[in-house]
C-alpha cells in the first residue's frame, strides 16, 4: 500500500510539473517576487493578486527547473488562493517542515486540509538536495508577501 501511495504522489508531481495549471503571469497583480536556486538552476517568478480585503485571490508563476520545483509552485498557487497573508505564511512554514521531515505539522482544520493537498511533496525529505527545489516557490511567496522582490532557496 505504501508503494501505491508513493507512486500516486510521484504521478501528481509529474503531472503538475509537466502541465502546470497556474503557470502563467497574471495580467493584473498586486505583489511579485522572483526566486532562484543557484545550485540547481531552478528559477521562479511569482505574481499575486489580492481581493479588496487583502486575501490572495490568485497566484500565477513562470518557472524553469525540475518537475519538483514546478509542481510545488503549481500546488502552491492552488492552495494559497483565499488565504490571508498570515495563513499563507503559516502554510509556507508547514510546507517547509513537510519537505524537510516528511511529516505534516499540526495545523487548524482549514489549513490542514490545504496542507493535505501538498502531501505529494513529502517524499522530497528522502533526497536532501531536492528539498530546496520544493521550497523555492514558497520562499518566493514569502518574499512577495513581505514586499521583497527576490528570494533564494536558503
Amino acid at each position: 500500500m505504501f508503494e501505491d501511495l508513493r507512486d500516486l504522489y510521484q504521478e501528481v508531481i509529474l503531472d503538475h510539473g509537466r502541465k502546470p495549471r497556474h503557470g502563467a503571469k497574471l495580467a493584473a497583480y498586486d505583489a511579485t517576487a522572483r526566486g532562484d536556486n543557484p545550485l540547481c538552476g531552478d528559477r521562479i517568478a511569482l505574481w499575486l493578486q489580492y481581493t479588496p480585503d487583502g486575501h490572495i485571490a490568485r497566484a500565477g508563476f513562470e518557472a524553469k527547473g525540475c518537475a519538483i520545483s514546478i509542481a510545488s509552485a503549481d500546488l502552491m498557487a492552488e492552495v494559497v488562493a483565499g488565504l490571508d497573508a498570515d495563513a499563507a505564511r503559516a502554510l509556507a512554514g508547514a510546507l517547509q517542515t513537510l519537505a524537510k521531515t516528511g511529516a505534516a505539522p499540526a495545523l487548524d482544520a482549514p489549513l490542514a486540509e490545504r496542507l493535505a493537498r501538498l502531501l505529494p511533496l513529502a517524499g522530497v525529505h528522502e533526497f536532501p538536495s531536492r528539498v530546496k527545489c520544493a521550497t523555492l516557490p514558497w520562499h518566493a511567496l514569502l518574499a512577495a508577501l513581505a514586499g521583497t522582490e527576490n528570494a533564494t532557496s536558503e
